[in-house]
Order: structure tokens, then sequence, then C-alpha cells
């Protein structure tokens, strides 16, 4: 099938999860900042906190990738659906080795007007812990001279990560306002890190205080921090 085919069947894909979480799980989704989305090519820095945010994403662009580990593109059916949609898959053992060869195919998919989705810190992370975003954003944004948009959410305090556990509740999205291109590296770095974690951390306690039960999650992962962080 053609790529935009395929696309559209991940979205498709992505609403009827939502709707079935919603009916099922009474889990719900509250889109903020979509006015902040621009047309055309972009790099859009998400928050990694569940699964939840790989159905979500592909709902409110026209034409992505994804920045992927390769081992998913072994997965049957799923990997196969991922290459026609002309996802990006990394090796992440060889780290910043393959940083040349990302930007090269990333170029060319902003050559066709298309999004690219990235966590920046390259996998899941529980909700509350500390952050530990990766610099490979920072040459992204300094080599392709790309607009990056920050996106905040709370999915990890309904839906942890290794968890089947799935919490009643409203799940928060955020798209903030884009990043223009121009700034120093280290600038750039802080400012993307500075903002997912702002108002991330805003919509935890935004959840909690609306489900006083939820502090558990949060409090579990303060200790899983002590513990790995020796704090």
């Amino acid at each position: 099938m053609h790529r935009k085919v395929t696309l559209e069947l991940g979205r498709k894909w992505g609403r009827t999860s939502l709707w079935l979480l919603a009916k099922i799980c009474d889990l719900k989704v509250e889109y903020r900042g979509l006015e902040n989305i621009p047309a055309g090519p972009l790099i859009v820095a998400c928050k990694h906190q569940s699964v939840w945010e790989t159905m979500v994403l592909p709902i409110k662009f026209d034409d992505y990738s994804y920045i992927l580990k390769k081992e998913l593109i072994f997965v049957p059916l799923l990997g196969w659906y991922f290459l026609a949609a002309e996802q990006i898959a990394i090796d992440r053992s060889k780290g910043a080795r393959i940083l040349r060869q990302i930007s090269t195919k990333v170029k060319l998919l902003f050559a066709q007007g298309r999004q690219l989705f990235i966590f920046p810190e390259g996998t899941r992370r529980p909700a509350g812990a500390p952050a530990a975003y990766k610099r490979g954003i920072v040459h992204l944004y300094c080599d392709t001279g790309a607009h990056v948009m920050p996106v905040a959410l709370n999915s990890g305090v309904f839906w942890p990560r290794r968890s089947f556990i799935i919490r009643p509740g409203t799940v928060v999205i955020n798209f903030l306002p884009v990043i223009a291109p121009g700034l120093g590296a280290q600038e750039f770095f802080d400012k993307l890190k500075n903002s997912i974690e702002e108002a991330s951390d805003g919509l935890i306690a935004e959840a909690v205080a609306q489900d006083h039960s939820l502090a558990t999650v949060v409090e579990q992962n303060r200790r899983l921090r002590e513990k790995e962080y020796n704090v």
C-alpha cells in the first residue's frame, strides 16, 4: 500500500484504541495546545511514559515518521507495518556513530514535508522519575535547522510502563509552543528539557489533585528514583 494509506491505518488504530480505552477502562483523553501545531516539517519531541502516546501522536499529524529501535522491525506484522510506513529504525547500541545517518534520513523526510516523532529520553520513563534526556535531538535540531515542538503528558500515572493495570481518569497531552531554529546547542537542550519536564510535572500534579489514589503511583516512582540514584 502507499505510505499515506498505511499511515492512515495507524491513525485508525489509534482512534479505535482510544475508544476501547474509554469504554472498557474509563480512560479518556484531553488535548491541549493543538493551536500550536504548525503545518509542514517538524520535530515532535514527546515525553515518553507509556505505550499510550504511541497511539495518540499519529492522530494529530498527517505524514509522520517515528525514530524507533530496530528490534521492532523484526516483530511479526508490526515490523512489516513500520517498514511499509517508512519509519526510521535505528540500532541504539551504536550510539553517536549513527547520528549522521539519521540526519540524512530526517532531511529527506523534511523535504517531503513530513513530521518526525522522537522521544528525547529514548525509552519510557516512570511518571515522576528523574529526567534522562539524550543529546541526539540536539544534533538533529542543529544539523537540520528544524522547528521542534515539545509535548508534555501524564499518561504514566494512569497506564504505567510494564504494567497491565490501566487506571480510569483523563490523560492530558499538551502540545507546547514550538522552539524555532537558531538557538545554541546547550540553550536548546535546556529549553526543551525544562519545558517538557515542567509541563509534565504540572499535569501529574493536576491528575493527583483530582484523584488522590494516583499519588501512590508517583510515590512508587519517587522510591524507584531514590534507589536508582542513591539519593
